[in-house]
């Protein structure tokens, strides 16, 4: 998450709700905007991801992806513990295929055993 997320998201929120503000923050998208986005009807869109973001609701799995694919990150990207590994998903899932192979490979090379 980049500094200026970090300063408007409440630590103290669930996980979940801090990633997806994270996530909505960076492709600026407004509430409403990023709820008809994901297919939630315009009149309650913005109360909606409000909630989420406020750890009021979670949504289910199908909602949580319409929100990622929205949004252009990986599912998995909402429920990473460590912020490091939520944003080597979120730049992982940005690259085209041959650079997420070399991106393996390199992050295979740095792990490999000296």
């Amino acid at each position: 998450m980049s500094r200026a997320s970090h300063a408007q998201i409440d630590p103290a929120l669930p996980l979940f709700a801090r990633r997806l503000k994270a996530a909505r923050l960076r492709s600026n998208f407004s509430q409403e905007g990023l709820g008809v986005a994901a297919g939630v009807d315009e009149f309650s869109a913005s109360a909606r991801i409000n909630q989420y973001e406020r750890g009021k609701h979670t949504p289910d799995v199908l909602m949580s992806t319409h929100l990622a694919q929205a949004l252009g990150v990986p599912l998995s990207y909402f429920w990473a513990v460590d912020d490091d590994e939520a944003e080597l998903l979120r730049l992982y899932h940005t690259l085209g295929v041959r650079m997420r192979k070399q991106a393996l490979r390199s992050i295979q090379d740095l792990a490999a055993p000296k």
